[in-house]
C-alpha cells in the first residue's frame, strides 16, 4: 500500500511565515527556517515554501532562506514563488532544495515545464495548479488567485503531465485557509485522470477526517496544509497517529 504524505506550507514572506484566508488579512505564524525545522523533527514527510508576494511583487524567492533550511531539515522540501527561469531553478536546487514549484510562470510559458524537466528531471518539477470555481466549473488562476484564466483546471493538469511535471500541487483558492475541508470535487477529478502524484492543499482544518477523506475520496497522494500545524490546533504527530488509527497508511516516526 502506498503510504500518505503530511506536507506542511510555509508560506514566507519576509523571512516570515504567514497565514491568512484566501491568501489575504494575512497574520504572522513565525520564523520560516525554526518552524521548517519543527517540522522535521516532528515527522512531516516534505515541506513547500512558497514566497506569497515574490510573483506579485517581481522579487525572486530568497536563496538565503533555502540555504538555511536546507541545513537544518533532512526531509525533502519544495520552493516556489517567482521562479520564472531554468536559472532560478537552477539556483534553487543548488541552495539545497529537492524540487521547485512553478505555477503563473507555466502557465505564461508552459515550454518552461518541459525544459526544466528535460534539463533537471521530472521528479524536481512541481506544477502548483491553483483552481477557482467558476459558474460549477473549475478554472486555473495565477497570481495568488487574483487573475482569472481560460484554462480548465483538469485539462490544464493533463496537460503539465505531458509537458513533464513530476508532480502536481492543487490549491482550492475557494477553500484555502477556511478549515472547511479540502475540495474534494476537483482533487479526485484530477488524481483520477493523471498519473502523477497530486498533493491536496486548501481548506484543511484541525479535523483528522478531512485528510482521510481527501485520500480515500479525492484520491490524493499527499496533503498540504499551514495553519493547523502553525498554529498547534492539530499537530503533525497527533494527525499522523489519527490517521494510522483511521486505516491510513503513513509514516510514522
Amino acid at each position: 500500500m502506498i503510504t500518505k504524505r503530511i506536507i506542511p506550507c510555509l508560506d514566507v514572506k519576509d523571512g516570515q511565515t504567514v497565514k491568512g484566508v484566501n491568501f489575504e488579512n494575512l497574520r504572522f505564524a513565525g520564523d520560516a527556517v525554526e518552524l521548517a525545522k519543527r517540522y522535521s523533527e516532528q515527522g512531516a514527510d516534505e515541506l513547500v515554501l512558497l514566497d506569497i508576494t515574490a510573483t506579485n511583487d517581481g522579487r525572486k524567492t530568497m536563496i538565503d532562506i533555502v540555504e538555511r533550511v536546507a541545513k537544518n531539515v533532512f526531509i525533502p522540501f519544495a520552493v516556489g514563488g517567482g521562479i520564472r527561469t531554468l536559472d532560478d531553478i537552477r539556483n534553487l536546487l543548488l541552495a539545497g532544495a529537492d524540487k521547485v514549484s512553478v505555477n503563473s510562470a507555466a502557465v505564461e510559458n508552459p515550454a518552461l515545464v518541459e525544459q526544466a524537466a528535460g534539463k533537471f528531471g521530472s521528479q524536481c518539477i512541481t506544477v502548483a495548479i491553483d483552481v477557482k470555481k467558476f459558474d460549477g466549473e473549475y478554472f486555473v488562476v495565477t497570481r495568488a488567485g487574483k487573475h482569472k484564466t481560460n484554462l480548465n483546471a483538469l485539462e490544464w493538469a493533463k496537460t503539465v503531465e505531458r509537458l513533464g511535471a513530476g508532480e502536481i500541487l492543487l490549491t482550492s483558492m475557494d477553500a484555502d485557509g477556511t478549515q472547511q475541508g479540502f475540495d474534494l470535487r476537483i482533487t479526485a477529478e484530477i488524481s483520477k485522470n493523471v498519473r502523477i502524484p497530486v498533493i491536496a492543499s486548501g481548506g484543511a482544518g484541525a479535523n483528522p477526517q478531512h485528510f482521510v477523506d481527501v485520500f480515500e475520496q479525492g484520491c490524493a497522494d499527499a496533503a498540504l496544509a499551514a495553519s493547523i500545524f502553525h498554529f498547534g490546533t492539530l499537530p503533525v504527530p497527533a494527525l499522523k497517529k489519527a490517521l494510522d488509527d483511521g486505516g491510513v497508511n503513513v509514516r510514522l516516526v
